[in-house]
């Protein structure tokens, strides 16, 4: 960690010496230079910069989140002075409080002692900020790692924190469990079937959690994740669909047929887009009744001085009429008429 001045002289010496970038970048042109010499010199340099860029950030948040505290305690209580701060900097209040965040998760896992000041080196800029969005079981995991010396990334901390949602999934069966933990299935590819049964009712999921425990190979679990996130969408739809209420249909016989004719994807579908279609005939019908009501206070406003608005208006009541009719193409030869009734 940078060292923070603490008296006025140390921030003058501070403000006094500068931070130099003098580094020395591979020639692109020299052909003496193999290729992984040269990728690797320009990644050093790359992650000094991002070191460096993270370490800024957090400092810059915890100086904006002292101006910000001020303020409110001696401001004029709308924090006048502190958006003038920003605005003086050419910082938008969203970047302000995005810094903010960004030092609060360092100090959070500081002062917990998850993290070593050090360790942050270790860190990407945005993989830290992913770590600090993470559940505290995963921010322990990415920390262990990054004090043990591990050049962390986004990709790092995705894994591990795959293999914390794996590992502590009650929903996979221990033999699962245990494939994952000797690297035979990879979290990877656990994790989505993991997130799709966790929509799902009990109910529905002995069935998964039997067919999985008995065949945990690869295959057996992207087929069990296709279906899994094809039943959550059956059940969310068809819990959706007006029509269907009030109605004497068994959604769950439906689906045991659907599961049979190995059709589920398509009816799923189905109901999805009959939600859609049933909201977007609720939004019609509400445009509907605006545009007439306009229409109609725009003809009172107008009179017969006001040709123009006036023809306007008559070209319109194809719209708002008890039929609308809409022109599907340019040509006009495909049309849509729709009625409008309503009880």
């Amino acid at each position: 960690m940078i060292a923070v001045p603490s008296s006025p002289d140390e921030i003058i010496d501070a403000l006094e010496t500068p931070i130099e970038f003098n580094f020395q970048l591979p020639n692109p042109e020299d052909e003496a230079i193999q290729e992984t010499d040269f990728q690797q010199q320009l990644d050093t340099v790359w992650k000094v910069c991002d070191r460096f860029d993270l370490q800024t950030d957090i400092w810059r948040g915890r100086i904006l989140r002292a101006i910000r505290d001020r303020e409110k305690k001696g401001g004029d209580g709308r924090g006048t002075g502190f958006l003038n701060w920003l605005k003086q900097r050419e910082i938008t209040k969203s970047q302000a409080y995005a810094l903010i965040q960004l030092a609060n998760s360092a100090d959070a896992l500081l002062a917990e002692g998850q993290l070593n000041p050090n360790s942050i080196n270790n860190f990407s800029k945005r993989a830290f900020i992913e770590t600090a969005k993470s559940d505290p079981e995963v921010q322990k995991l990415v920390s262990e790692a990054a004090q043990n010396g591990d050049h962390i990334t986004r990709r790092e901390v995705k894994q591990l924190s795959d293999q914390w949602t794996t590992m502590s999934s009650e929903l996979l069966p221990d033999k699962v469990k245990e494939k994952a933990s000797e690297g035979i299935l990879l979290a990877r590819n656990l994790v989505p079937l993991v997130k799709e049964m966790e929509k799902l009712p009990e109910s529905h999921l002995n069935v998964i959690q039997k067919e999985i425990a008995e065949s945990p190979d690869i295959d057996t679990v992207k087929l069990l994740t296709s279906e899994a996130r094809n039943l959550a969408k059956y059940l969310d739809a068809g819990a959706k669909v007006q029509t269907l209420k009030n109605r004497s249909i068994d959604l769950e016989m439906a689906l045991e047929e659907a599961l049979r004719l190995d059709c589920l994807s398509t009816t799923a579908d189905l109901l999805k887009q009959a939600t859609q279609l049933e909201q977007t005939v609720a939004k019609l019908y509400s445009t509907w009744k605006r545009v007439g009501s306009l229409a109609d206070r725009l003809y009172v406003d107008t009179g017969a001085s006001n040709p123009n608005l006036r023809a306007m208006l008559t070209c319109l009541e194809s719209l708002n009429g008890e039929v609308i009719e809409v022109q599907l193409d340019d040509a006009g030869e495909k049309i849509v008429r729709l009625k409008m009734m309503t009880e």
